[in-house]
């Protein structure tokens, strides 16, 4: 595997860029003030914050499942895995059907 050497920019680059910067009308470099005025999103936008919040993610399951920790042989594991994804789910399954 070869490993991606950055090569440094040199002081002419540096300035360039550093140029770039300081000309960007749309974007310009914030002061202390800047700093000192601004507030969370969520205290400016506090109705958009909430929507954008309860859009995100799944939703909420009525049952959810709950993470536990269960030791299985190395024999079944690799049986389930061999099944492709979902491989945990297909244990569940197959446990639910046992009906113990």
């Amino acid at each position: 595997m070869t490993k991606h050497r950055k090569r440094k920019i040199t002081d002419q680059e540096e300035a360039r860029i550093q140029a770039g910067i300081a000309s960007d009308p749309d974007n310009p470099e914030w002061t202390e003030a800047d700093f000192k005025k601004a507030r969370p999103f969520a205290e400016m936008f506090p109705k958009l914050a909430e929507s954008i919040k309860r859009s995100r993610g799944r939703p909420a399951l009525e049952r959810p499942r709950k993470q536990i920790s269960i030791r299985l042989d190395p024999d079944v594991i690799d049986k389930f895995k061999a099944t492709g994804p979902k491989w945990q789910s297909k244990i569940n399954e197959v446990l639910k059907r046992a009906k113990v």
